[in-house]
């Protein structure tokens, strides 16, 4: 099927271990981070009931995916252990995976012995911020689980990305970097593959916006692109608002990025991101 914001033909299925998943509509994300000190403190969550109730909430509600991370990839997050990662993630996807087991899970991780644990104990998707860049091992580990892979773009780590970053023309070298690591990706086997731009990561307000202008471009790779933009600084700073108060901001620019061409929205709030597909998809009849 072609895409009709680009005129190519681009992958409109995803196997996650068995699961299609069609993305020829747009799908949505839900945020779980299992961490104390993520920049949204409505999205943190402990392994207990309440976890299990927001899963169930988020499904409930529309969810398509459910992303879990167990590492605040915030400027100035504290440091992170392997194991403390592990004990933070693989108990809660291992429940949830028993309690939901139709709901795709992501693991939200760039060390592939997290990677693989997760996929073990029931997810059957990775989503990685440093595209491989912070754990060498990474794609073959991918390439050794056979699941999907969201391949994010990040100038930096996170904890340089917001000193200074500099672009002559930041829509142009991130897909040229996302180009060639989907090469890389390709050489090892993996076919089911997931771009994210990575707004907010080592990027300023304005490279973000210019990002978001620009984020057609990266459909002429025929590959889906997840947008990352809910309650970020390029809303809060823009606006003057705290996270806690940018879902609105939030709303508008998911839906900025529909028309674009997105086939994610990774979202903190469900509901209003599927009603905003909604809209889009009559919008696009």
């Amino acid at each position: 099927m072609g895409d009709k914001n680009t005129g190519f033909y681009g992958k409109t299925t995803i196997n996650c271990h068995g699961r299609l998943l069609d993305l020829s509509t747009p799908r949505v994300m839900g945020i779980l981070n299992l961490t104390p000190d993520s920049f949204f403190a409505d999205s943190r969550h402990k392994i207990t009931d309440e976890l299990l109730l927001s899963c169930e909430k988020m499904l409930t509600d529309g969810a398509d995916i459910l992303d879990l991370g167990g590492v605040s990839t915030r400027p100035g997050a504290d440091a992170v252990t392997v194991d403390e990662e592990l004990k933070r993630v693989i108990p809660a996807i291992e429940a949830i995976a028993k309690r939901f087991p139709e709901a795709i899970l992501s693991v939200d991780t760039y060390r592939a012995q997290v990677a693989k644990q997760a996929v073990v104990a029931g997810a059957s998707m990775v989503n990685d911020v440093s595209a491989g860049k912070l754990d060498e091992g990474m794609f073959a580990t991918v390439a050794q689980l056979q699941v999907p892979y969201i391949l994010m773009h990040m100038q930096g780590t996170p904890a340089t990305m917001q000193q200074n970053p500099q672009y002559e023309n930041v829509v142009l070298e991130v897909l040229d970097y996302l180009v060639a690591e989907v090469a890389k990706l390709h050489a090892l086997g993996i076919n089911d593959i997931i771009l994210d731009p990575g707004f907010g990561f080592g990027k300023t307000v304005e490279h973000n916006f210019q990002l978001l202008q620009g984020l057609d471009a990266l459909n002429i790779t025929g590959l889906p692109v997840l947008a990352g933009i809910s309650r970020k600084s390029m809303i809060c700073r823009t606006l003057g608002v705290k996270p806690a108060d940018a879902l609105n901001g939030t709303t508008a620019l998911n839906m900025v990025a529909l028309i674009k061409g997105v086939k994610i929205l990774r979202v903190h709030d469900v509901t209003e991101a599927v009603e905003c597909v909604r809209l889009f998809e009559c919008f696009e009849k």
